[in-house]
């Protein structure tokens, strides 16, 4: 079956190779659309393009018991630095996770940073219980901005057609794409994440493409 679809896709080059370059250009343009809508459409169903699903994301990890509150200012150096009032975290290597209570969410800090550590009043001294995090984005598909057309961009010339990311989101995507690591903090510790493939044509596809294209030219001989 794979060596059928070989020989109509050779024929489908040649024909392209045919028409007239504004022509090409416009049937190429057409071939970007479509693509990065099914990549995006793909990455939406948190599936591989052979179907599999993505590998899920790492377990939470256990909560933890919040310390007592603290004080400090941060970060350091700043001719302003703000006062943090932190009624429950925990250290996690280079930062300080916790309950920031004039965010009022929870957020990190470099301990590094911290200017300068205030005293706390004996009737703020209480511990909060357990650090939680939300676990809403947890319950949430992942990618869901590189699917966005904002970061998922498609375009074409005569000659090719591409689908992709650029800057930053090129350097998450590819990540991804091949399993690599990353630092989640600038000075935290690399971390290894799974392979999932974000892009990547099946030969359902690869099928489509080639019908759009012979539906076409069809189209344009008859005129």
């Amino acid at each position: 079956m794979s060596d059928g679809l070989d020989e109509i896709e050779q024929l489908a080059r040649s024909c392209l190779r045919s028409v007239a370059a504004p022509e090409r250009r416009q049937i190429l343009r057409g071939f970007a659309r479509d693509i990065r809508q099914s990549q995006s459409d793909r990455i939406a169903a948190q599936r591989e393009p052979d179907g599999r699903a993505f590998a899920p994301r790492k377990p939470r990890e256990a909560e933890q018991v919040g310390g007592y509150t603290v004080k400090f200012l941060y970060p350091k150096g700043a001719a302003e630095p703000r006062l943090v009032i932190m009624k429950s975290w925990v250290r996690q290597g280079p930062l300080l996770t916790g309950f920031d209570s004039e965010a009022g969410a929870i957020r990190s800090f470099f301990w590094d940073k911290i200017a300068q550590w205030l005293p706390v009043e004996g009737n703020e001294r209480v511990r909060s219980g357990k650090l939680r995090r939300r676990g809403t984005i947890k319950s949430k598909a992942m990618f869901r901005r590189l699917r966005t057309a904002r970061y998922l961009k498609s375009g074409a010339t005569t000659d090719e057609t591409w689908v992709g990311w650029s800057g930053g989101a090129a350097t998450i995507a590819s990540i991804h794409q091949e399993g690599g690591s990353d630092r989640p903090a600038k000075k935290g510790k690399p971390v290894r994440y799974a392979r999932r493939v974000l892009l990547g044509l099946n030969a359902a596809e690869h099928g489509v493409l080639v019908d759009r294209l012979l539906e076409h030219l069809a189209a344009a001989s008859a005129h």
